[in-house]
């Protein structure tokens, strides 16, 4: 899972949360704040106070709640919607309505896995198989660019909101980068 800035608005940023058996990306738009709490969770960076997803975790965590799998369920009008799913041990889990970022970062927190639902995955789910095919034939019939070039590019697309190709470009800008090393 990545989280790339967004060129729409400053304080918009995209998960880009790939599923590795069917090779599908799916882009998530969030926000600032959330972004945030999903990179300290997923770099496990304690803050001198819980933020809100952490508070959530110290809840189940003294109550003895176990947080069982986060679920990407549904997609409508722009929306996705997410599923937490709890249980205190003795019945079955819970589901918890919550936002797609909280939901990812508490998932982080308490290393718990998120699931992608098959209807979301396929409404949402960009590919790796049509983005290598367009990537081959776009590097057939494209000059060589240079890293900062690919990053400009990157930018551009990100504020068109054109995140199929973004995340096109940003696989370029990851194997390149892979290849420097």
């Amino acid at each position: 899972m990545e989280i790339l800035q967004s060129g729409s608005t400053s304080n918009s940023y995209i998960i880009v949360m790939f599923e590795p058996m069917s090779k599908t990306t799916i882009p998530i738009l969030i926000g600032e704040h959330e972004a945030q709490a999903i990179i300290l969770s997923k770099e496990n960076i304690e803050t001198r106070r819980p933020l809100t997803h952490k508070l959530l975790c110290n809840i189940c965590n003294e109550f003895s709640l176990e947080i069982e799998r986060v679920v990407i369920d549904k997609f409508s009008e722009g929306i996705f919607y997410t599923s937490i799913y709890i249980s205190d041990g003795i019945g079955s889990p819970r589901r918890i309505d919550s936002r797609t970022s909280d939901a990812v970062a508490i998932a982080l927190s308490m290393h718990v896995p998120i699931c992608i639902s098959s209807e979301v995955m396929e409404e949402t789910g960009i590919k790796s198989s049509d983005m290598e095919n367009r990537m081959e034939n776009d590097e057939e019939q494209e000059e060589t660019f240079t890293l900062e070039e690919l990053e400009e590019q990157l930018q551009q697309l990100l504020e068109d909101e054109e995140y199929e190709k973004a995340a096109e470009i940003q696989a370029k800008i990851d194997e390149m980068k892979k290849s420097n090393l």
